[in-house]
């Protein structure tokens, strides 16, 4: 049985912790596969929960965290080659920016056969500035030399990674789009629903706008929080809007919503402001059932899990269109889009889906036909397997 050592940054909430695990878990039988993470900080919620719940158990690198350092990330670099050494792997895959850099290297100087990395997103424009993103990007073209496949999550994804900034040839990108669990979202959405609405105390007649992820400022929630502003000055309907995740971000966001004039609570969950603050909820499905609207506003995107999530639940989505959003969503189907901090047409949407019963109905129904049908972990697995079968056999 051909063996395979994952290597992901670190187990923090998002897409690349749930692809890692369900490709662990469900290529089992076919693939030995041995797990391996880096740290999460103190700045951010960790996602071992979903490793507990498919019963997989990675092993630790306790020098590899998202931050640069040349002294931990050297010692990540040796240990991971010795992971190498012990297990002896046929193919090593890598996911995200840190463990795609140490894990490659490593891989590339231990001589295993078969070196694949995933782009859970990139920070080649948004993140930094520009000497920087020029490092970033040398190193990239550097590392896919030494990379056999390059595994995108969306046809826009690939289109820039390959043709924008030719971090590779292009014959050596690979699409496949995320894959999850998606059954828990359909499931007890009436019961759910009355569940998060009893716990923050929001009637029947309100609407509930959720924006889903950390408090950083690629996540671009000032643009939210204007919107939100606009939104409460026009519309007719009662909203509610929760902000659903932590960062370092948040003292700033809040002191935002304060000179707006937006009224806000965190731990008192009896008042019944605008805007709350929940920091993580780890059962999304809830939070998801008891919200009418879905919205996110990043500068840059990969795949956000969220709106995937957010579609399996039956949910309408406002969102900027950037990275592969285009790609998970139907637009005007099950999302309605805007350019980049258009605060004005962001807001715009959420007026309209606010204010039209009849079209958030609508938009509800479709999404998830759409992505039941499009990113299923069982389909994900598959995919990946052809592609490991393919190069093997490139390599006998």
């Amino acid at each position: 049985m051909p063996r395979v050592l994952r290597i992901i940054n670190r187990l923090n909430l998002g897409g690349p912790t749930y692809n890692a695990a369900n490709l662990t878990k469900y290529m089992d039988g076919e693939y030995e596969t041995l797990l391996v993470s880096g740290m999460t900080d103190d700045t951010e919620e960790s996602s071992e929960f979903i490793l507990q719940r498919l019963d997989l158990h990675p092993i630790y690198i306790k020098e590899m965290y998202r931050e640069l350092n040349p002294f931990r990330d050297y010692k990540a670099y040796f240990r991971i080659r010795q992971i190498i050494r012990d297990f002896k792997p046929d193919i090593v895959h890598t996911h995200a920016a840190k463990a795609g850099a140490v894990g490659r290297l490593a891989a590339h100087h231990e001589g295993v056969p078969v070196i694949v990395h995933t782009f859970h997103g990139h920070v080649f424009h948004s993140y930094f500035g520009a000497l920087k993103t020029r490092v970033f990007l040398e190193i990239e073209r550097y590392l896919g030399r030494r990379t056999h496949a390059i595994v995108t999550l969306s046809e826009i994804q690939k289109d820039e990674l390959a043709n924008q900034f030719k971090v590779a040839e292009l014959e050596k990108f690979e699409v496949i789009p995320l894959g999850f669990d998606l059954s828990r979202f359909t499931e007890n959405k009436q019961g759910k629903r009355k569940s998060f609405r009893e716990k923050y105390n929001v009637s029947d007649d309100e609407i509930v706008i959720s924006i889903v992820g950390r408090l950083v400022p690629i996540k671009n929630h000032p643009m939210f929080l204007r919107a939100l502003k606009i939104v409460s000055d026009k519309t007719t309907k009662k909203i509610r809007a929760f902000v659903i995740g932590d960062g370092e971000e948040r003292q700033n966001i809040e002191k935002m919503a304060t000179e707006l004039g937006l009224k806000f609570n965190n731990a008192d969950l009896t008042e019944r402001n605008i805007l709350t603050f929940t920091s993580w909820i780890k059962d999304v499905d809830v939070s998801n059932a008891g919200s009418d609207i879905i919205a996110l506003t990043s500068f840059n995107e990969g795949t956000p899990v969220s709106l995937i999530e957010a579609q399996a639940s039956g949910k309408p989505i406002v969102s900027t269109r950037v990275g592969g959003i285009a790609n998970i969503v139907k637009e005007g189907e099950t999302a309605l889009l805007c350019e980049s901090d258009d605060t004005d047409t962001f807001a715009a949407h959420l007026l309209r889906l606010i204010e039209d019963d009849k079209l958030r109905h609508e938009m509800s129904d479709r999404g998830t036909t759409h992505v039941m049908e499009g990113f299923s972990h069982l389909r994900l697995a598959r995919d990946m397997s052809a592609l490991y079968r393919r190069l093997l056999n490139q390599k006998q």
